[in-house]
């Protein structure tokens, strides 16, 4: 014997139980704007976590990657590496040459020359 509540007994396909009344009018229009409004939510959803993804891919595709960059940096003839240092995004290397001293900045990405500096004694 089941119970007229069964979860067998409800469903889409499921046929009305006997004692249930058909909705009156007001009664149907309340349920569609409620069937409506959960559509809506979902569609919402969707979109949103549509965005998110899409952001999140884009941000990963334009990452530049972990490519590796190799770069050969010319030092003048006689001149040494003192010290190196990482400021911000640059690569800092101060070399020591017969001309004086100089600070060599790369940038961290592309390893590409981002300025020099040279320091030098009065005459």
């Amino acid at each position: 014997m089941t119970s007229p509540h069964s979860p067998r007994d409800t469903g889409p396909g499921a046929a009305p139980a006997p004692d249930d009344k058909p909705l009156d009018p007001e009664q149907a229009r309340f349920m569609a704007r409620v069937k409506f409004l959960m559509a809506l939510s979902g569609v919402a959803t969707f979109l949103g976590i549509a965005v998110v993804l899409g952001v999140v891919g884009y941000r990963v595709s334009r990452s530049g990657g972990s490519a590796a960059i190799e770069v050969t940096a010319q030092l003048p003839k006689g001149s040494r590496i003192v010290a190196t240092g990482v400021a911000g995004e640059r690569i800092v290397v101060t070399v020591e040459s017969p001309a004086g001293l100089e600070i060599h900045a790369f940038d961290a990405q592309t390893l590409r020359p981002a300025g020099r500096l040279r320091f030098a004694t009065e005459p």
